[in-house]
């Protein structure tokens, strides 16, 4: 049985038990004194259709019912992805802020880490950067740490690519800068162009592209995206905790929180 199935069953089960609480509720209501003498037992399969038929009954009448079911089920579901999340990234939390290929921007001995998985070709992701640029000036004791996720296809490779290898020429942050702030689609033309506006080699950035390193901090980077579960971009990690937003002051509270 697939994931998908496996839900679509927990959710009939969920709502068949609410329904049958239900009936229960509205049998016992109306139930008779229960004689001293028991009468005889009716057949067991017709006292089954009788429960089925009033089952339906009771769904056709009160509809809210399933629709409430379904709530408290998504509502379950999502409390259980976030204690498992949690779990997760606490056992690979050096790797999601201490990875030695991660480009970190701020101060990289600063006493409180804000990760941030995203990809460069991500809209989101561009309207969050402001945010997180403003974050690094006015704390002069965060360390951001930027994963590139390749999400959205063949461009967001070559942009991960080109910033890493951008990264073994100590320019990292200048193009990571000059890509969110490009107005348009990025392309691997503009890339390039960028690149070299910002002082980079590029005949140099294009041969470490595929090098080794920088594919391995590729792979690595996925495979930590998967293992903890982040199913879209941006995703910030600060303090252990999964934080998605774009507004900058509710990043700037949850870092004060940390300070006191």
């Amino acid at each position: 049985m697939n994931k998908i199935n496996a839900i679509y069953v927990s959710l009939l089960a969920l709502i068949i038990s609410v329904a049958c609480a239900a009936v229960c509720m509205t049998k016992c209501n109306k139930a008779a004194p229960v004689a001293e003498t028991a009468a005889p037992a009716a057949p067991v399969a017709a006292a089954a259709s009788t429960d089925v038929e009033t089952i339906k009954s009771v769904l056709n009448s009160n509809p809210e019912i399933v629709f409430e079911a379904m709530q408290r089920y998504q509502i379950q579901q999502e409390e259980e992805r976030q204690k498992a999340a949690a779990e997760k990234i606490k056992q690979n939390i050096k790797e999601i802020t201490e990875y030695e290929g991660a480009a970190v921007v701020g101060n990289p001995n600063g006493s409180i880490t804000l990760v941030e998985f995203f990809d460069f070709s991500c809209g989101f992701c561009h309207r969050l950067y402001p945010a997180l640029k403003n974050i690094v000036a006015k704390n002069n004791d965060v360390r951001l740490v930027l994963r590139e996720l390749t999400f959205l296809g063949p461009v967001s490779d070559y942009a991960a690519k080109a910033a890493l290898a951008a990264k073994e020429q100590g320019k990292y942050q200048e193009l990571w800068s000059a890509m969110m702030e490009n107005d348009g689609a990025l392309s691997e033309e503009k890339i390039d162009e960028l690149a070299a506006n910002a002082g980079i080699d590029v005949a140099k950035m294009k041969a470490d592209m595929n090098s080794a390193k920088v594919l391995k901090t590729i792979q690595d980077t996925a495979d930590l995206a998967n293992t903890i579960e982040i199913r879209g971009v941006p995703t910030m990690i600060l303090d252990g905790q999964i934080l998605q937003t774009l507004d900058e002051a509710e990043i700037q509270r949850r870092i004060d929180a940390m300070k006191n």
